[in-house]
């Protein structure tokens, strides 16, 4: 009996998302001035997918005081499900790879929700948008990345670029970090050989859906000399959570 309502809730998840996704889609084409309408619904879109992947999105506010309305939101990056975890629960602008912008569909759904986009392999498209990035909190919005510089695995990578901080030290606005368990790790980490649609296959099946997202305290950019200090604390309290939760 849990598994039928497991599928039946699968199935309507699914036609719930492609009938949002096509309205999305066709929205995305309208030309406009201001905040798009793709990007005011962006958020609950992103929340039809979670339902539709059915993964069972936890958030766990470990912070001791209300977080800043105006912030830089950082995670570790296992997965491309925290591509549309992270919108689906903060109200932020995130920096994808350029290549997103080309993804069927989607591709064009995340442009227009004004998503930033940087060519990881190309040092001036790195430097542009971190400028682009300061421009935009400066501008009132908060914005999300992913300071490992892509899908790095199920545990921490060796390094921490330094991109979030610049704009953190550039603009005075704080930095939130987000640490990301999913308890079946092996099912939602993206790695080769696997494609995106057998990863989102995998975290459909998985036996353990669970995924924890952990805020915590603010990092305030005035509490470090340079974006290199800051850095170094920040991926020193990841270092600490990953043996925390992926012992």
């Amino acid at each position: 009996m849990l598994l039928l309502l497991r599928l039946l809730r699968k199935l309507i998840g699914w036609l719930d998302f492609i009938a949002f996704t096509a309205l999305m889609y066709l929205l995305s084409w309208l030309p406009w001035s201001g905040k798009h309408p793709v990007a005011r619904l962006f958020r609950a879109w992103c929340r039809t997918f979670v339902r539709a992947i059915d993964v069972d999105l936890r958030l766990h506010q470990k912070y001791r005081k209300q977080l800043p309305t105006r912030f830089i939101l950082i995670s570790n990056h296992p997965t491309a499900f925290e591509d549309i975890g992270i919108p689906a629960l903060f109200d932020v602008v995130s920096l994808a790879k350029l290549q997103v912008k080309d993804w069927f569909i989607v591709g064009r759904i995340s442009k227009a929700a004004g998503t930033l986009y940087v060519n990881r392999d190309d040092p001036a498209s790195r430097h542009e948008a971190v400028q682009t990035m300061v421009d935009t909190v400066n501008a009132g919005q908060n914005i999300a990345l992913y300071p490992e510089g892509g899908c790095k695995g199920r545990r921490l990578f060796t390094e921490f670029k330094s991109g979030a901080f610049d704009v953190s030290i550039r603009s005075g606005v704080p930095i939130v970090p987000v640490f990301l368990h999913y308890e079946a790790q092996e099912d939602f980490e993206w790695q080769p050989p696997w494609t995106l649609p057998q990863k989102i296959w995998h975290m459909m099946t998985t036996a353990n859906n669970r995924a924890n997202y952990y805020v915590y305290d603010p990092l305030d950019p005035k509490d470090y000399a340079d974006k290199y200090a800051m850095k170094a604390a920040a991926y020193a309290l990841y270092q600490r959570w990953n043996a925390q939760y992926l012992k």
